[in-house]
Formats: C-alpha cells, structure tokens, sequence
C-alpha cells in the first residue's frame, strides 16, 4: 500500500528560493577553458607548442604507409595539407624538394638543414635524411620535422637489399641499354659532324701554311747540298791543281773536326741527333710556326679539336 497523501501521477514540484530557508545567490556557471599556445625560439623560425592531441595546420609530419615514407606538409601559396610519397632508395633531397617547388610554384626557395643548422646537399638519398630530425627551410621560414624511429636492419637484411639493389640495376642497364646506345651514338654523331665543320676552315688555313713550310725546307735542303759540292769542288781543285796534298791533308783534317764541332753544338741545343730526317722536321716546324703568327692561325685549337675528333671516333668505335 502506498502512503497516504503520495500520488505517483503528480507531478513533483522543486523547491522554489523560498523554501530553501536562509537567502542563498544563485549558483555562477563554470568559468569558460582557455587554450594557451606558448612561442619560443627566434621569432623568424618559430615553433609553437598547442596543448591539444589535434595536429597543428602547419606542422609536417613523416609517417610510413604501405613502407614508404609519407611526409605531410601545408602549401605556403594554397594552404592547403599535401602528402609526398618518397622512395627512399631512388629520391634525394634535391628531387624532393624539386617536386615540392612543382607541385606550389610560390615556393621560391627550399633547403632542408640538419638538427645543428648544417646544410643537407641535394645529393644525399631520402633514406638517409628520414634517420635523423631536421629542419626544412621553405621561403625563409623553418620547420622542425621529427621522423619516427625505425629498427636498425640487421647485417642479413642489409645484405639482401644490396643485393636487390643490384639486381634492378643489372635489369635497369640490360633494358636500357640498346636505347642508351642509340642515344650514346647519335650523340657522337653530332659531335663529329661539328667538329668536322670547326676543323674544315682551319684545314685550308693549314694546307697553305704546310705547302710553304715544306717548299722553304725543301730548298734549304738543296742550299745545303750546293754548299757541300762547292767546298767538295774547291777542295779539289786546291789540292790537285793548286798546291799537293801533303798541303792541303791538313786542311781537310781541320775541316772534318769543325764539322764535328757543328755536329756537337746542334745536339747540345736542339737535344737531338744530327740526322737528315730529324733536321728536316725541325726546320719544317720553324717555318711552319713562323708562318702560323703571320696569318693568325691558332695551332692550339687545331690541335685540340683533332684529338677531340680522334676520341669521338674511337668512342663511336668501341659502342659499334
């Protein structure tokens, strides 16, 4: 039974400030939650700390999916969050930031910097950046990125990748490699042909200086021999006609000796033999030289770009 005077279907009243007795203030809401952000560092390379599990919009980060790294970073121009896959084994720093230019062309300067400040070159791969934090440095503002830290692969592990890494290079060069040839000729090619069209004119310029050369040695070549017959003749007619030969063996004697001595001195100069062939070739290059300053030709570049053409052509003969 139920008490008197209770009625479950009444509606039950709450007390009104009346009935609580004494006069009591309202009670006051909570006071509202403010969320602080403190900034520390240089105020051109700031970083903020937010007390909240939310990332911050200009934060990059680097996760791994699928095994590939994925660094997340908000456009400068756009603002706008954009995800880079990066193949460690294959990207370098300079490719990566190369596509992060491409991708927002208000990026005008990109540069990533180690934790000490050190610059990264564009050459070093992605896998060895992602090992440690550093700074990526996009139109003169800075960012800190952490990358997670990854197991350190043991020695077989390590072993094996190296392997992988060279089969794929071995198949990269055997696929590649008629059409890298191809390439590598028609390079050659063209190679030849401009210096063939650089060396046509100077070839002209050479043949008329060669021909002079080669007259004036010539001639002086059959001075020399007209001298020889001439002291041959009047040592003759001396010793036969004018005095005996008991006179003149003497003479000839002296003769033969300042030959020597004119032998010797030119060895003594010139470090060679006294040969006809080897005197001929010297006085040639005389001439030659002489008449090279005359007409302004420059024997340095002709010789460079004949050993130019003569490795293109070996070039071309080894690849055919």
């Amino acid at each position: 039974m139920l008490p008197r005077g209770l009625w479950p279907w009444r509606a039950r009243l709450l007390p009104t400030p009346g009935t609580w007795g004494p006069a009591r203030p309202w009670p006051l809401p909570p006071p509202p939650q403010v969320l602080y952000v403190k900034l520390c560092g240089n105020v051109k390379y700031y970083q903020s700390h937010r007390y909240s599990t939310v990332v911050p919009p200009d934060e990059i980060t680097v996760n791994y999916r699928h095994g590939l790294p994925l660094v997340t970073l908000t456009l400068p121009s756009r603002k706008e969050r954009c995800q880079f896959v990066v193949k460690p084994m294959l990207s370098t720093v300079g490719s990566f930031l190369q596509d992060l230019q491409n991708e927002d062309k208000g990026i005008k300067t990109a540069a990533i910097f180690t934790a000490d400040g050190s610059k990264i070159s564009a050459s070093t791969l992605m896998d060895i950046l992602l090992m440690n934090d550093f700074k990526l440095v996009i139109n003169k503002i800075a960012y800190d990125v952490q990358c997670p830290k990854r197991e350190k692969p043991s020695n077989e592990h390590t072993a094996e990748m190296e392997h992988m890494k060279s089969l794929v290079h071995r198949l990269f060069t055997i696929l590649h490699l008629e059409e890298s040839q191809k390439k590598r000729e028609h390079h050659l090619l063209e190679k030849i042909d401009h210096l063939k069209e650089q060396l046509q004119p100077l070839e002209q310029v050479k043949a008329g200086i060669a021909a002079h050369s080669e007259a004036k040695t010539s001639g002086l070549l059959w001075a020399g021999l007209a001298l020889l017959s001439i002291q041959g003749g009047a040592l003759a007619w001396l010793t036969w006609w004018v005095y005996s030969w008991d006179i003149m063996e003497p003479v000839t004697y002296f003769i033969t000796f300042a030959n020597s001595m004119v032998f010797f001195a030119y060895f003594l100069v010139t470090r060679q033999d006294y040969t006809y062939s080897a005197v001929k070739s010297r006085q040639f290059l005389q001439f030659f030289h002489k008449k090279s300053k005359q007409q302004h030709f420059d024997v340095e570049q002709y010789n460079k770009l004949k050993e130019d053409l003569a490795k293109a052509k070996e070039s071309l003969k080894q690849i055919g």
